[in-house]
């Protein structure tokens, strides 16, 4: 039966993955930090030594890079490749800061980024302030990525084709779907089309 690891899953259920959506019938393992999630595997993305080669389908891990410092993201994207099959995939989001710096200019760094929000650009730059306030430390960020900068970051990773999309506001992120193999344009676009929803 195929599985994904869904790493640095915090309380996020499998619905709330766009893998898990597209695959009811897929397992998913999770893998977090923070043992009070009661995860299936307690490792940080920075070391998952305890995860064997080749052994997922999938990976998906949503907002979870930019809580590395820069020298660490090369280490835990290699490892994302390492875990998956040769014809895995992954799916990795984090905050496009291209994007967001469009509100820092327009002198909005501390404002909601969109209606009913409590984060602002602050926080997508930085980390969540009232997390880290109230003892999670883990939930500062320390690098952060373009759509260049991820593209080139998962293909240094050794991943074989790279396609990011980048959502505009009220999103502010990117979503990158990247292969062990090499697929040709209309395939990496198609793998866009599954697994990176329009809205939330």
């Amino acid at each position: 039966m195929s599985k994904f690891l869904h790493v640095g899953c915090g309380s996020a259920t499998r619905d709330q993955t766009s893998i898990g959506r597209r695959h009811p019938d897929w397992t998913e393992v999770r893998l977090d930090v923070d043992a009070a999630l009661a995860p299936d595997i307690l490792a940080s993305i920075a070391d998952m030594s305890v995860v064997p080669d080749c052994s997922f389908d999938a990976l998906y891990s949503s907002h979870n890079i930019e809580h590395l410092y820069a020298h660490e993201v090369p280490h835990a994207l290699a490892e994302f490749r390492r875990v998956l099959k040769p014809d895995g995939f992954v799916v990795v989001i984090c905050p496009d800061l291209q994007s967001v710096a469009a509100l820092i200019v327009d002198n909005k760094l501390t404002e909601e980024i969109a209606p009913g929000m409590r984060i602002s650009a602050m926080d997508v730059l930085y980390g969540d302030r009232s997390a880290i306030a109230n003892g999670q430390s883990y939930m500062a960020h320390h690098c952060g990525f373009t759509a260049k900068v991820l593209h080139m970051s998962l293909f240094m990773a050794g991943f074989g084709s790279v396609k990011v999309a980048s959502r505009p506001a009220p999103y502010f992120d990117l979503w990158a779907v990247a292969t062990i193999g090499r697929n040709d344009a209309a395939r990496m676009k198609e793998l866009i089309s599954m697994y990176v929803p329009s809205a939330r």
